[in-house]
C-alpha cells in the first residue's frame, strides 16, 4: 500500500466521520432506573418484628428441616432427573454459544474458494475467434477481512450475550429451587389429606359406636328407629369422607411422581408422610439487602438489566460508520492448467468504510427498541423485587395469625370433646337423647377438619419463607 492510498484512505474516513454525523439519536434514552432494594421499598415496620439474631438464609437443603427422610429422597431424585432441568440446561448451552458467536464478529474472517467455470458465445453476437469457441476460466483464491469495533459495539454485543449467558445460568438454579418448592408442597398436601382421613376415621368410629348404641335401645323399647337411622346417615357421610380423601391421596401421589419427571408407578412408593411440625419462624437482620443476592429470579433479572443496558449502547454504535479491511489473494486463468503459473497472481487489499446514510428514522427507532427492552427488563427487575419482599412478608404473617388460630381451634377441639363425652355419658346412662350426643359430636368434625388444616397451612409457610428468601441455592459466583 503506498502513501497516496493511505492519504486517501484517511480522507475518506474523515469525510465518513463527517457523513456520520447527520445521524443523530435525537436524544433518546431510557424512562425507567433499577429500584434500590433499601431506600425505595420500605420494610421496616412489616419485617422488623420478625428479625431473630440467630436466623440465617437457608441452606440449599433446607426442606430437610421439614424432619421427613422420605421426602428428602424424592426431591433429591428429583433434582438429578428432570426434564425441566434438562430444558434450562439447553437454554444455558444456547446462551454460550451465542457468548462464542459474538466473540468472532472481532476476529480476523478468512475463506476459500475453488471455481472452475465455461463460457461458449454464439458466433451470430460476437464473430470467431472469440465467438463459436469453448472458453474455460479457473479461479482459486482466499477471502479475509477484519472489522475495526471502533465505537465499541461488538464489545457491547458480546456483554449483552455475556448477560444473557449469566441469566441463563441463574435460571437453572430458579428451576431448581421451584421444583424442589413443588414437591415440598405437594407433600404438604398429601399429609394434610392423609390427617384429614384420619378425622374421617374418627368420625366413622364414632358413628358405628352410636349406630351399635342405638340398635341396642331399640330393641330394649328406649328408642325408636329414627335415632339409628339419624346415626347411619352420619357414618355413611364419614365413609364417603375416607373414599375421597383416598382417591386424592393417589392422585397427589401421581402429581409427585409427574414432578420427579417419573410415571405413575413411582407414586405408588410415596409413602405417608412424617413431617416435623413447624417452628416459629424468623429472618435474618441483613434482609432486605442481603436477598438481592440469594434470590435467583431477582438475580436473573438483574442481568436481564445489564443485558438490554448494553443492548443500547450496539443500537448507539449504529449511528456511526463501520471500517472493514478486506483482502484477496488467488490465483486466475482462463486455463485450467495455467492456474498454478507466476503470471496467474491475484491479489486485492484495501479498507471499505460503510456509512449509515439517510438512515436516521430507521437507527432511532431500532434505539427506540432497545430502550423499550431496557425499560422492560428494569420493570421485570424492579417487579420481581416487590414480589419478592411481599413472599417474604406473607409467609411470616401467616406464619403467625395461623399460630393463633391454631391455638383458637385447639381450645374449642378440647372443649367440644369434653362436650361430646357428657353428652355420650347421658346418653348411655339414659339421661340424654341421641340428638344430643349428634348435636355434641357435629362440631368436632369441623374442629379437626380445621386443626388438620391450619396445621398443613403452617407447614406450607415453611415451604414459603426459605422458597422466599432464596432456597439456599448456589448462584454462579457468590459463596454462602
Amino acid at each position: 500500500m503506498n502513501i497516496q492510498l493511505i492519504r486517501r484512505s484517511a480522507l475518506a474516513l474523515s469525510a465518513a466521520a463527517l457523513l456520520a454525523s447527520c445521524a443523530s439519536t435525537g436524544g433518546l434514552a431510557p424512562r425507567t432506573q433499577p429500584k434500590d432494594l433499601d431506600t425505595t421499598l420500605a420494610t421496616e415496620a412489616s419485617l422488623s418484628q420478625f428479625i431473630k439474631s440467630d436466623a440465617q438464609f437457608p441452606k440449599s437443603d433446607w426442606w430437610t428441616a421439614l424432619g421427613d427422610p422420605h421426602l428428602n429422597a424424592l426431591i433429591s431424585k428429583a433434582l438429578s432427573s428432570n426434564p425441566s432441568l434438562d430444558a434450562a440446561n439447553a437454554r444455558i448451552d444456547m446462551a454460550l454459544a451465542q457468548v462464542s458467536l459474538s466473540d468472532e464478529n472481532g476476529r480476523l474472517q478468512g475463506s476459500a474458494v475453488a471455481q472452475a467455470s465455461g463460457i461458449q458465445l454464439p458466433e451470430s453476437m460476437i464473430p470467431a475467434p472469440i465467438g463459436g469457441s469453448f472458453k474455460t476460466s479457473a479461479i482459486a483464491r482466499v477471502n479475509l477481512s477484519k472489522n475495526f469495533d471502533l465505537w465499541g459495539a461488538d464489545k457491547a454485543k458480546r456483554a449483552a450475550a455475556l448477560g444473557q449467558y449469566h441469566a441463563a445460568e441463574v435460571d437453572l438454579q430458579s428451576a431448581r429451587l421451584s421444583l424442589a418448592s413443588n414437591i415440598a408442597k405437594a407433600y404438604v398436601t398429601l399429609d394434610q389429606v392423609y390427617d384429614l382421613r384420619d378425622v374421617a376415621l374418627r368420625e366413622k368410629k364414632r358413628n358405628e359406636g352410636l349406630v351399635s348404641l342405638g340398635g341396642a335401645r331399640v330393641k330394649k323399647g328406649l328408642d325408636n328407629e329414627l335415632q339409628v337411622r339419624n346415626a347411619q346417615v352420619a357414618l355413611a357421610s364419614a365413609e364417603q369422607t375416607i373414599f375421597a380423601a383416598n382417591q386424592q391421596i393417589e392422585v397427589l401421589r401421581h402429581a409427585i411422581a409427574a414432578l420427579m419427571g417419573q410415571g405413575p408407578d413411582q407414586g405408588l412408593q410415596i409413602q405417608r408422610p412424617t413431617l416435623r411440625t413447624a417452628g416459629k419462624l424468623g429472618i435474618p437482620s441483613v434482609l432486605p439487602s442481603e436477598l438481592l443476592g440469594h434470590r435467583p429470579d431477582i438475580v436473573a433479572a438483574r442481568w436481564r438489566v445489564e443485558a438490554a443496558a448494553r443492548g443500547i449502547d450496539v443500537s448507539k454504535a449504529a449511528f456511526y460508520p463501520t471500517i472493514n479491511l478486506s483482502g484477496m489473494a488467488g490465483l486466475a486463468a482462463t486455463n485450467i492448467s495455467d492456474l498454478f503459473s507466476t503470471k496467474a497472481l491475484l491479489l486485492q487489499v484495501g479498507p471499505s468504510v460503510t456509512l449509515p446514510l439517510f438512515a436516521q428514522g430507521r437507527l432511532q427507532n431500532q434505539l427506540e427498541i432497545s430502550n423499550a427492552q431496557y425499560d422492560l427488563a428494569v420493570a421485570q427487575y424492579n417487579g420481581t423485587l416487590a414480589g419478592a419482599l411481599r413472599e417474604v412478608a406473607d409467609a411470616l404473617t401467616n406464619a403467625k395469625n395461623l399460630d393463633a388460630q391454631i391455638s383458637a381451634v385447639q381450645m374449642a377441639s378440647s372443649a367440644g370433646n369434653k362436650a361430646y363425652q357428657i353428652a355420650m355419658a347421658r346418653y348411655k346412662a339414659g339421661l340424654g337423647t341421641q340428638l344430643d350426643v349428634l348435636n355434641a359430636q357435629r362440631p368436632l368434625l369441623q374442629l379437626d377438619q380445621q386443626l388438620a388444616t391450619l396445621r398443613a397451612q403452617r407447614i406450607q409457610t415453611v415451604v414459603d419463607l426459605n422458597t422466599a428468601l432464596g432456597g439456599g441455592v448456589q448462584l454462579p459466583g457468590t459463596q454462602q
